[in-house]
């Protein structure tokens, strides 16, 4: 069997047997098929998509090329969430240490940035000394001790799939169905959470742009899920618009404190609460996603949540005192208003063209082997519907490079459509496939 036979078979549109994708995934994980091959491979994916066969086989695939953890040794019942990637999309620095002060472990491994879409890792790395390379013995020991892990992908755990990652990420080939669905699963399973909730991405900002492709790439993921023997829940939410105010590192992991403070910008908290309720309604702390809601709640108005998330940042080395003093974090060299340049209501803020922008700012990569800069990124003060004077605030850029101040004004100027006409806010949530 030849690699570049199974490229060729895939570029023409056909199937490719079991056999075919084990072999291929088997020999990337061993360092045998080069990047160019495995790009070129993954662009006749994204170009010419899996059945649900094959994306299970992939998925198993990447998940046999490692370590396969067993939870079980350390908690009875452990839950996952994952987004599949959105702009300002930080949910996890608040979900996960509400639900593990509720009493439900969380053992999360994450990922960096996905093209215009940030990454849970890189956030946290803004905080001076947090560890993200937790080996499964140190992933164990902290689930068992404090109930919350957050750390990156162990080599051991899906090589293959950490491998393809960080090639799609600077190939192009980010927004394939197929890729996504098992990159998620794989890790998910590899990683033994016996619950696992999916947070589904649609609108500019996410790849799956329609209800359509974000309700099938859902359905593939939760019947992933069920035949790997762990139970899935998807939600289908908006990422029309950036999630919350902050968009770019450090500013995400301010915005995550002041939410676990009770302060953080509505619309986050809301989604926040709804992720977090259907958590703990899977992992059985509650009857119903609406009575874990009330759970949740109390958990951020107690501070319980907040003191979980220090607790997480101590077990993994970080400085805490950024989390009880953020006015520590780096701050940008250049810090910028913008202006509404006219009355009216907001129909439209182009979340793909803030994420862009805030790569292009430094906070993302355009190659896998950029450095990031915490310090920089976007603030987008206003939610689609609201209703602004002219000199009202829009947004505010924090760039390091002064250049950068003029450039990303246009951009978001460009970002944000007006209308004279009353305009509905966005929905938060367009479903759940379970």
């Amino acid at each position: 069997m030849r690699i570049v036979d199974i490229i060729i078979k895939k570029r023409d549109k056909q199937e490719l047997s079991s056999e075919e994708i084990n072999f291929f995934i088997d020999e990337f994980a061993k360092g045998n098929v080069p990047d160019y091959q495995a790009s070129a491979w993954a662009m006749a994916v994204l170009l010419n998509g899996m059945t649900p066969r094959e994306t299970t086989t992939l998925t198993m695939a990447m998940v046999n090329s490692g370590e396969i953890i067993d939870l079980s040794d350390a908690v009875e019942i452990a839950v996952d969430k994952h987004s599949t990637g959105g702009v300002g999309d930080k949910t996890t620095l608040v979900v996960e240490p509400v639900v593990a002060a509720c009493g439900l472990p969380v053992g999360k491994m994450s990922g960096r940035g996905l093209g215009f879409s940030g990454g849970t890792l890189d956030k946290m790395e803004s905080v001076p000394g947090f560890r993200t390379d937790l080996d499964t013995e140190e992933f164990l020991k902290q689930l068992n001790e404090i109930g919350l892990v957050l750390t990156g992908q162990t080599g051991d755990l899906a090589p293959a799939d950490g491998k393809l990652y960080a090639l799609r990420d600077v190939t192009g080939t980010v927004p394939s169905m197929p890729l996504i669905a098992s990159s998620i699963m794989s890790k998910k399973i590899a990683a033994g959470a016996h619950r696992i909730v999916l947070d589904v991405k649609l609108g500019l900002g996410a790849f799956m742009e329609t209800e359509e492709e974000a309700r099938v790439l859902a359905e593939i993921m939760v019947k992933i899920g069920d035949l790997a023997g762990r139970k899935t829940v998807a939600l289908l939410s908006d990422m029309n618009q950036p999630l919350g105010v902050a968009v770019g590192n450090s500013l995400e992991v301010i915005e995550a404190i002041d939410t676990l403070k009770g302060k953080g910008p509505e619309d986050f908290y809301l989604h926040c609460l709804e992720v977090a309720a259907h958590m703990l309604h899977l992992g059985g702390k509650a009857d119903s996603p609406k009575s874990a809601e009330k759970m949740v709640a109390q958990a951020i108005q107690d501070g319980s949540g907040l003191e979980m998330f220090r607790k997480l940042v101590i077990a993994q080395e970080g400085d805490v005192s950024y989390i009880d003093n953020p006015e520590k974090f780096l701050k940008a060299n250049f810090i910028e208003e913008v202006l509404a340049p006219e009355e009216g209501y907001i129909k439209e803020i182009n979340a793909r063209k803030v994420g862009e922008l805030s790569v292009e700012l430094g906070a993302g990569r355009t190659k896998k082997t950029d450095p990031v800069d915490h310090a920089v990124g976007l603030m987008i003060h206003r939610n689609v519907g609201d209703y602004v004077k002219k000199g009202d605030l829009l947004a505010t850029i924090h760039a390091n490079q002064e250049e950068m101040v003029k450039y990303s004004r246009e951009i978001l100027l460009d970002t944000h459509k007006f209308s004279d006409a009353e305009v509905e806010p966005i929905p938060l949530f367009y479903g759940v496939i379970d």
